[in-house]
């Protein structure tokens, strides 16, 4: 059985990381330290990236890969 608090966690981020395009991975990390510890935050890191979901760059900036919802008028936000 998968664990529903780690599927809550992947989803969170990839929606953070989604709505915000690209976000600096140590900036993204620092807003949610309080909530989830480092070794955590790279294994779900990791996830997204290797569902090619998630980039990440030579200076950790994370940019969204994956599919985007479509809004009602069908295009891409």
């Amino acid at each position: 059985m998968v664990n529903s608090a780690a599927l809550k966690a992947v989803k969170a981020l990839a929606d953070a990381i989604r709505e915000l395009g690209r976000v600096p991975s140590g900036h993204l990390y620092a807003s949610i330290m309080g909530s989830v510890d480092l070794e955590t935050y790279q294994a779900v890191i990791n996830i997204l990236k290797r569902a090619n979901l998630v980039s990440e760059d030579s200076v950790h900036e994370l940019r969204w890969i994956g599919p985007y919802p479509l809004s009602p008028a069908g295009m891409r936000p």
